[in-house]
């Protein structure tokens, strides 16, 4: 099944490690990538630090982008992360928890493709919750004048890039590369490994920057003329018997290329990766023209910042009844404990790292209008506060790889106000948003009711993350 166009989210069937080095740091490094929930995205995990700290695959994280991207939140630093995003997005993996015991993704042999074949080696599973792409409907563009760089988002019904590059080489010339669809990722894209001119190579390694670097997991351009004795050097470096050049091809070592214009598509593949940050699958045909990760990055802020703004997610949350819903009422009674009569979640529309949407559809055959004021019905505020919390206990445990094994408890709930009165045929939107981050499983939230756009019932919530085995009623 092609499940990166699937309407389904997707994670994988089973844990699977894989162990390599890191090219930039050379710290020996096991990465075990685990199944996830919806919703959950790609998030890596520092197990090797004290307190195990997690940091999202988003770009609002990334805090380098010299050699390779490089993400950090709250002592969790994982850097070289674009090959194995490019890895996910190209099998169509949504959900993932990634745990690394150092500070950087192991280079293997520079490409994506051993990530694929552990992916495949894990197995793909589909999952009982929708796909929600965003189609970019207008034109998304961004230029670096100094660098030369132009990349440019255009309306498409599917995800496509094209990829050029011009590096003034006489061994490179310009080369391009196309994705027409990400099915073709595994076949087209995923074994094209990264590239460095040679006299960028000598810097490197004059200056210690690249202590995992081995001519096995990196392309080395020749651009220009090399001594014997540069070569001995060389392979002293790498502990060869002797490297050669090329000459025809002007690649070190005659490494034979996997394509003719294998690092156009490498760029390509780096693209993907880093566009993967922008944090929910697009619609989209991207044209980028000498890109590099320090604007892959830049573009991908400026993609979520339109999505943002155009999604009002900071205003009244918009319900469309068409679109299909992020958790369905069966997913909803598998990871809540409520049941009838006291599930009041009918759906959820949005789901993301600090906020979540619920609805709850009012009518006049609730079991509560019997005895509350059944000639004018009038929904208890103590439901609608209930309503909010069961929202925010999705919210919370959508934060852990293994939501059933936790409950949430409410332990607090201060400014609660009702404004309106929510009565038969109301539909109510219910939104939950984190006021700051999760800490030792207290999670603080504020939650607001809508009918339409009018606010009827707001409040702060405190909650807490616990065990079921360690729960007490």
């Amino acid at each position: 099944m092609d499940n990166q166009q699937s309407s389904n989210q997707h994670t994988i069937k089973a844990p699977v490690t894989i162990s390599g080095v890191g090219l930039h740091t050379g710290a020996h490094v096991n990465m075990t990538l685990k199944p996830a929930i919806p919703g959950y995205g790609i998030k890596f995990q520092r197990v090797d630090l004290p307190e195990q700290p997690v940091v999202k695959a988003d770009v609002d994280f990334v805090v380098d982008t010299a050699r390779s991207t490089t993400l950090e939140y709250n002592g969790a630093r994982v850097s070289t992360i674009e090959h194995i995003m490019a890895a996910l997005v190209g099998t169509g993996v949504d959900n993932v928890h990634i745990e690394v015991d150092g500070p950087e993704i192991p280079i293997m042999d520079g490409s994506s493709y051993p990530f694929i074949e552990i992916i495949e080696k894990a197995g793909i599973e589909e999952q009982d919750a929708k796909k929600i792409y965003y189609s970019i409907d207008t034109n998304i563009s961004f230029y670096d004048d100094k660098k030369n760089v132009e990349m440019v988002a255009l309306p498409a019904v599917d995800y496509r890039i094209t990829c050029l590059i011009d590096f003034n080489s006489p061994v490179l010339g310009t080369q391009h590369a196309n994705l027409n669809s990400i099915a073709d990722f595994r076949k087209e894209v995923a074994s094209c490994r990264t590239f460095v001119f040679l006299h960028e190579l000598e810097y490197l390694i004059s200056n210690n920057l690249i202590k995992g670097g081995d001519i096995n997991n990196a392309i080395v351009i020749v651009d220009r003329v090399v001594s014997e004795e540069q070569l001995t050097h060389l392979a002293k470096v790498f502990e060869r018997d002797n490297i050669s050049v090329q000459q025809r091809e002007g690649i070190l070592n005659n490494i034979q290329l996997h394509f003719p214009n294998e690092p156009a598509r490498h760029k390509l593949l780096d693209v993907v990766g880093d566009l993967a940050l922008v944090g929910v699958p697009i619609k989209a045909h991207i044209i980028a023209n000498r890109p590099g990760h320090a604007s892959n990055v830049e573009f991908a802020r400026k993609i979520k910042q339109y999505i943002k703004k155009n999604k009002h997610i900071k205003d009244v949350p918009v319900y469309d009844p068409n679109k299909p819903a992020i958790f369905d009422l069966p997913r909803i009674e598998r990871t809540l404990p409520h049941r009838y009569p006291m599930l009041l979640v009918d759906k959820i529309i949005d789901l993301a790292d600090t906020q979540v949407v619920g609805i709850k559809n009012v009518t006049y055959n609730e079991h509560f209008f019997q005895g509350h004021f059944p000639q004018n019905p009038v929904m208890p505020g103590v439901l609608q506060v209930e309503a909010l919390a069961q929202c925010g206990g999705i919210l919370a445990l959508n934060t852990v790889p293994d939501p059933e094994n936790y409950d949430t408890y409410f332990i607090k709930i201060d400014n609660c106000k009702f404004k309106q009165k929510v009565v038969p045929g109301d539909t109510m939107i219910l939104k939950m948003e984190l006021l700051s981050p999760i800490r030792r499983g207290i999670v603080e939230m504020r939650g607001t009711v809508f009918v339409g756009n009018k606010v009827m019932t707001e409040g702060d919530f405190t909650a807490q993350i616990i065990k079921t085995r360690d729960a007490k009623q």
